[in-house]
């Protein structure tokens, strides 16, 4: 695969069900109802760079809680010591150490190197690698973590890439590696990302590999959301009804959704405002949206009030006015049926 992920040019569905995945009582659409639990392990090199790593680890956390299965599990080891130093010098305490990893069972390991990483691999490490090889395991690595897994020959005929600073070193010693000047790179069972700001985009492909764009797109409304659309240094967050890629008049009726919760706007009303039919707004939201838009519109109304009720002490009642609902009894059975729990078990006591 190659490094880059371009933006897909088909129909955009839902983006608040998408943000909502992880609170809606029901599977993930396209996973299998018994969903395999995939084991990653993280090798810390010292000195590795603690952007990588999280960056990396945010995506496969995040994946199980927009899942609400518990697709992956992951685990840390270090070379020698019970703590790792990362570039920033914080001390990082591991699991255990690679020479003591059960190498069966593993499902994909990463290294996890760095500016200042050391990249002379003991005999002990490297045969670790080939054992875990062995067992059919992907592997992977973070900013120059490659060097390891190329000493070990687990890099021969695929293609990767590496941090710019040890590309050359890398061409020199390695030339069986077919390296890429990608941020990022998916050869097979092989992954590699060339420095922080890529490990992300790297494991959401890996995502989208295992589980499909659903849970790919709910990660990234949770992580990329304040992602620059320009490089200009008063860019702020987008939402949805700013999107460039959908129509005009689709965006205006979004924006006058997102802009009028407490007061709802009549259907007919946001299709005059757009200067659009009722039936092409119709068609608009099945094409671009995957929903009807009076069910988008209840929707956008029901994330409101989630977040309210996560992040305010304010009653059921006022929350339920507050996102346009004529009384609390309505509310209630709108949320229950939407979210599968009740208002009132969210974000602890209040009165209704």
């Amino acid at each position: 695969m190659d490094g880059v992920i371009h933006q897909s040019q088909r129909c955009f569905e839902s983006r608040l069900r998408h943000g909502n995945l992880a609170y809606v009582g029901r599977r993930t659409p396209g996973l299998d109802s018994t969903p395999i639990t995939r084991r990653v392990v993280f090798v810390l090199l010292e000195r590795f760079s603690v952007m990588a790593f999280t960056s990396a680890v945010d995506a496969i956390v995040t994946a199980n809680l927009v899942a609400r299965e518990p697709l992956y599990r992951f685990e840390t080891c270090s070379l020698e010591e019970s703590t790792v130093h990362s570039d920033l010098g914080i001390g990082i305490s591991v699991d255990g150490r690679l020479s003591a990893l059960n190498a069966k069972g593993i499902d994909l390991l990463v290294v996890c190197g760095g500016y200042r990483a050391a990249l002379e691999p003991r005999r002990d490490v490297v045969d670790k690698l080939r054992e875990v090889a062995t067992n059919r395991a992907a592997l992977g690595s973070l900013w120059n973590g490659s060097y390891l897994l190329a000493h070990a020959g687990l890099l021969d005929g695929y293609a990767c890439t590496v941090h710019p600073d040890s590309r050359a070193g890398l061409e020199e010693s390695y030339p069986r590696v077919r390296l890429q000047p990608h941020p990022f790179v998916i050869d097979r069972d092989r992954i590699s990302s060339a420095g922080a700001n890529s490990a992300l985009s790297m494991m959401l492909a890996v995502l989208r590999q295992h589980h499909g764009d659903e849970v790919v797109r709910g990660v990234e409304d949770i992580l990329a959301c304040d992602r620059p659309v320009e490089d200009a240094a008063d860019c702020r967050m987008r939402g949805v009804g700013e999107d460039p890629t959908l129509p005009e008049a689709l965006r205006t009726v979004l924006q006058l959704m997102q802009n009028n919760v407490e007061e709802p706007l009549e259907i007919d009303d946001l299709a005059q405002h757009a200067s659009i039919s009722r039936r092409q707004m119709d068609r608009l939201f099945k094409r671009h949206m995957n929903a009807t838009p009076s069910r988008y519109y209840l929707e956008t109304r029901l994330t409101r009030a989630r977040r309210l009720l996560q992040q305010t002490s304010e009653s059921i009642t006022s929350i339920a006015i507050a996102c346009g609902f004529s009384n609390a009894s309505h509310f209630s059975r709108c949320y229950r049926e939407f979210f599968s729990v009740p208002p009132s078990r969210m974000g602890g006591s209040r009165r209704s």
